[in-house]
């Protein structure tokens, strides 16, 4: 990093089902895993989140960006943690579904009171 100009445009390629599955389930766990924290103890949700980051890195095809902001600022940086800037879009859909489902999905499980699936 040291002597790289400070904005590159990337051109690693992530792209394909198989990355976008990836980003999809990065980013639902770890919604899951902050509504998990929220639900049962608010003080874990930093160490937890970066505990679940860091094995999400290795279980993911996608590397883990799970997070829009991390996806946008990763085409600005032409190292192997990069993302082409045209591959950008389809990661943003994914992470997108991935924490809607994890907030339908979990919203419901954790539900306070014991309340999930009663109307």
């Amino acid at each position: 990093m040291f002597g790289m100009e400070p904005v590159q445009f990337s051109e690693t390629a992530r792209t394909g089902m198989g990355q976008w599955f990836g980003e999809f389930v990065a980013t639902f766990g770890l919604i899951a895993t902050i509504l998990g924290c929220v639900r049962f103890n608010m003080a874990m949700i930093a160490p937890a989140v970066g505990l679940y980051i860091s094995s999400a890195i290795w279980f993911t095809s996608s590397t883990s960006f799970a997070n829009p902001a991390v996806t946008i600022v990763r085409a600005f940086s032409d190292t192997f943690t990069g993302i082409a800037p045209h591959h950008v879009p389809a990661f943003l859909v994914a992470e997108v579904l991935g924490a809607i489902a994890a907030g339908v999905l979990f919203g419901w499980l954790l539900w306070p009171g014991g309340k999930a699936g009663k109307e």
